[in-house]
């Protein structure tokens, strides 16, 4: 099913590049998908996605709300983005941690993988299978993720490493990466204040302006 002309498309009230190849009959009210993408049947895609050029959702993979992604970017089978997720140009998702071209799996024989709520993949950024990055994260440009990210880190490198928090508002909050858990910050840009918890930070308030 091609293109954005299409009655069945006018119904489903989302926008489809006529040179877009969205095969699948889940996809969210006002998203956009460009040129050349392709959104396999049995793929979900949710409300409000915004999907580049050259994109490609496999069957078996999940888009939340509000997610963005970028030119070049592949999302497989088993792979869940949560809602408000950025996922920038040519970052890599994987769902096989030792695969072969001779040895077929799919379903529970892949190695599920998570974006948590409103996270922030940088371009050229690498997540490995099995892993989950937590909410607010920010994984840096070209950087190789291959432990669990906690809520709010900011990860950087090859192997990707902690060397601070961000903020809500996307800038880097004066905390270090190593604080001990009950450390407390306020972000100076925003005012929105954080203790260090289990998952990461956690947000204790907001900004007078925002409630």
């Amino acid at each position: 099913m091609r293109g954005a002309a299409s009655e069945t498309m006018v119904e489903r009230d989302f926008f489809a590049h006529p040179q877009a190849l969205v095969e699948s009959t889940e996809v969210g009210p006002n998203s956009l998908i460009w040129a050349f993408a392709h959104v396999m049947e049995g793929a979900r895609v949710g409300a409000n996605c915004k999907i580049g050029d050259h994109a490609f959702i496999e069957r078996g993979a999940i888009l939340g709300n509000n997610v963005t992604v970028k030119n070049g970017v592949a999302v497989w089978d088993g792979v869940t983005v949560e809602d408000n997720v950025f996922l920038g140009p040519n970052c890599v998702l994987t769902n096989d941690p030792n695969p072969r071209t001779y040895i077929t799996k799919s379903g529970g024989a892949l190695t599920p993988t998570r974006i948590r709520a409103n996270a922030t993949l940088g371009a050229n950024s690498t997540v490995l299978c099995g892993i989950t990055v937590g909410r607010y994260a920010f994984i840096g440009a070209g950087a190789v993720v291959i432990r669990p990210v906690p809520d709010f880190a900011l990860i950087v490198g090859n192997p990707g490493r902690q060397i601070g928090w961000m903020c809500v508002c996307a800038q880097k909050l004066p905390l270090p990466a190593s604080a001990p858990l009950g450390a407390s910050v306020t972000c100076p840009h925003c005012h929105r204040s954080f203790t260090h918890a289990a998952e990461g930070l956690s947000l204790l308030v907001e900004p007078q302006e925002s409630r």
